[in-house]
């Protein structure tokens, strides 16, 4: 199974609100990769990300299990 093919199966999966959202991202990424425009919230996230992993502040091994336990991965 490819990528695309992956990705199109999860995508059927997701409740009918919450793909059309991941649809529409998807397909302008696809148009155009360089035409993606971050939230201000989103920008915060990123942000505070970035500065976490500067400070080494990473999951452990035990969260990282639960939460693909939590999603059947």
């Amino acid at each position: 199974m490819t990528k695309v093919e992956e990705a199109i199966g999860m995508l059927r999966s997701l409740p009918p609100e919450r793909g059309e959202g991941v649809a529409a991202l998807l397909l302008k990424l696809a148009e155009d990769p360089g035409s993606f425009d971050y939230t201000p919230e989103e920008m915060e996230r990123l942000d505070r990300s970035e500065a976490a992993a500067a400070r080494g502040d990473f999951a452990t091994d035990d969260q990282v299990r639960a939460l693909w336990a939590k999603h059947g991965l």
